[in-house]
């Protein structure tokens, strides 16, 4: 039973359908059915139920997700392990983070890295949702807010601040807020799909629209789309400091309601999540490279 199928056979499972895998690994659909039929002709079992709508695990294949996940799990500390003791930055590093963070601040210092490190390749996941560095193999995952109790260990490069933001046009036109129960009166932006989760309710007390706290003017599950709509006048947004802050610095929106973001009180922060308590060479350099990178304070927090 080689590895390499043990690994195509979880990220089928993950991603749901033979396609979904294929475009992960980028090979044809056909290479990785192969791979699955080959599997399943090794252990005598079938482990996937196959359909035109749905692939769902057999009894086999869900206990054999549960320990390839543990197996390669051991691979990868292993390799990483051994690779620590002579310094090397090289194989592969998988991390994940938020798109607009990814492109943004990650893709840069990737690249800087493999020119340093020619033996380094590089696997970015941007996703909105959050990435599991043990399910999901990962060697960094980016996360940020409050960190939940857990056995994952997490290392802190940056400040979380969120902040009131809109265009000198559409303060021009709808008026300057002076204090919280202004922004009633005002278009805002918000995320589209899930609970609040922009933490509106931070400011508003109930999320934005409800109960008279606003008019929701724009909807978006892309954070530099937000951005892009509060710069062309469509309302405030409420965003954090590495999305907006830079186009504070230059003028392109304003902050609004400064000095009174009591919502920063909570020492929230950004940070590198990983699941190995020794990081590897590859993982050092990245931490080290992204955090330079970074500054402190952070190049994005606007000029006091």
């Amino acid at each position: 039973m080689r590895a390499e199928f043990l690994s195509t056979f979880i990220d089928v499972v993950q991603e749901g359908s033979f396609s979904g895998a294929a475009r992960k690994r980028a090979v044809t659909p056909s290479a990785v059915v192969r791979q699955i039929d080959t599997l399943e002709q090794d252990l005598g079992v079938a482990l996937l139920v196959r359909s035109t709508r749905a692939l769902t695990l057999t009894d086999a294949g869900e206990r054999l997700h549960e320990r390839a996940l543990r197996l390669l799990e051991d691979i990868a500390d292993t390799h990483a392990e051994v690779a620590a003791f002579g310094g090397s930055v090289s194989g592969t590093l998988r991390v994940a983070c938020f798109p607009t963070f990814g492109k943004r601040y990650v893709v840069p210092i990737v690249t800087a890295l493999q020119l340093e490190h020619p033996d380094l390749k590089i696997e970015l996941t941007l996703t909105e949702r959050l990435a599991d560095p043990v399910q999901e193999r990962l060697d960094v995952v980016i996360r940020m807010g409050n960190l939940p109790n857990s056995t994952l260990i997490g290392t802190r490069i940056a400040p979380f601040r969120r902040l009131l933001a809109a265009s000198p046009a559409y303060l021009e036109r709808a008026g300057v807020p002076e204090t919280i129960n202004d922004l009633f009166d005002h278009k805002l932006l918000d995320k589209l799909h899930g609970a609040d989760l922009l933490g509106w309710t931070d400011v508003l007390g109930t999320p934005a629209g409800e109960a008279g706290h606003g008019e929701v003017a724009f909807r978006c599950d892309d954070f530099e789309a937000l951005r892009g709509a509060a710069e062309a006048g469509m309302g405030i947004a409420f965003l954090s400091t590495w999305v907006v802050g830079p186009d504070i610095q230059q003028g392109k929106l304003r902050e609004v309601l400064p000095g009174l973001d009591r919502w920063n009180d909570d020492p929230a922060g950004i940070f590198l999540l990983r699941a190995l308590p020794s990081p590897s060479a590859k993982v050092l350099a990245f931490s080290r490279a992204l955090i330079a990178s970074i500054g402190n304070p952070p190049v994005w927090e606007p000029l006091p």
